[in-house]
């Protein structure tokens, strides 16, 4: 990818009394619509080194493809 597009976003922290803190971040909502990600859908983090993870979709829906309105002239 030439020019990579970034979405700068905060970790989180849950705190649920009594347990573990769980660490989360969001997915922007243009960046799912590109991908065609869906709520629910499975994805993998790859740790690649300490500064860089990799999310991997392992079952990749196939392109929505939107019909085509004919131009009549």
């Amino acid at each position: 990818m030439e020019n990579p597009v970034k979405y700068s976003l905060k970790v989180q922290a849950i705190r649920p009394k009594g347990q573990t803190p769980k660490l989360y971040v969001y997915f922007p909502i243009p960046l799912a619509a590109a991908i065609g990600l869906q709520p629910g859908e499975e994805v993998e983090w790859e740790l690649l080194n300490r500064g860089e993870l990799h999310l991997v979709r392992p079952h990749v829906p196939p392109p929505r493809v939107r019909p085509r309105s004919s131009r009549e002239g």
